[in-house]
């Protein structure tokens, strides 16, 4: 016998597809999402750098060429940044939240402009507990901006504003991000059921830490690549429980993902 009070179990969606991140958002219905997580590949701080040769990410000259390691970034100039900013907004119900992640290069010359359309509540660290590279200061640390659309609390009161989580080394996938950093974004601003959204996916951790909460998922991605990687790891969680990039026995990537 069905108690009276037993609700359905939300039937949980998967879509990640290849595109530019501008116009998968005009592809989405105006106030369709409940959450959007992403770390955008961000461009200004590449270019002002002009990275080498790395063990992981190739060379970065090479960015976007067929057989390259380095992924197509996002030219991350204001104008473009504003228009992004709008559609996550359009796309966005009323009373939801949304995070950005920022390097220490976009923060000062792109965060500010997130004020300009959303509530900033927060802004969150995350801690990679190892050193990575650094020309001066080394970075151990990334940023990220809280911020909402209209009003809605936390799921809880005990969420620190430091994420700590060990930076993963020799990533299958250039920058990818521990889905412990998802996780403590996904999981305070959400109900079963809710649809979240990364309009850069990467590797999949922000579709990872949203099938983890019991929400649906959409995203995409410029890069082929990180589309398959996507869908290749969220199916696999989807039928064992296990995250295959991450964990003490992670099968090998298919060849095609190589």
């Amino acid at each position: 016998m069905v108690q009276a009070d037993a609700r359905p179990v939300p039937q949980l969606t998967f879509d990640a597809r290849v595109d530019d991140c501008l116009r998968f958002l005009r592809s989405l219905p105006e106030r369709s999402v409940d959450l959007i997580v992403t770390d955008p590949a961000y461009s200004g701080m590449n270019q002002h750098l002009q990275l080498g040769r790395g063990r992981i990410v190739g060379v970065y000259k090479s960015a976007g060429q067929a057989g390259a390691k380095w992924f197509t970034e996002f030219h991350d100039d204001p104008e473009t940044y504003r228009v992004f900013l709008n559609e996550c907004y359009r796309v966005l119900k009323a009373d939801r939240h949304i995070y950005i992640m920022f390097d220490s290069f976009s923060m000062l010359s792109l965060a500010p402009l997130v004020r300009d359309v959303f509530s900033v509540k927060n802004v969150l660290v995350w801690d990679k507990v190892n050193m990575g590279m650094g020309h001066y200061f080394r970075r151990r640390h990334e940023l990220i901006i809280f911020a909402s659309k209209g009003h809605r609390k936390l799921n809880t009161k005990d969420r620190c504003d430091v994420i700590t989580a060990k930076r993963i080394h020799r990533a299958p996938y250039p920058t990818q991000k521990p889905v412990a950093v998802f996780d403590a974004m996904v999981e305070p601003s959400v109900e079963p059921g809710f649809l979240v959204c990364d309009p850069f996916v990467g590797a999949g951790a922000a579709a990872v830490a949203t099938l983890k909460a019991g929400c649906s998922f959409i995203g995409a991605d410029i890069s082929e690549r990180a589309v398959e990687i996507t869908k290749w790891r969220a199916e696999h969680f989807q039928e064992t429980g296990i995250d295959p990039l991450e964990g003490p026995d992670q099968p090998p990537l298919p060849n095609r993902l190589q």
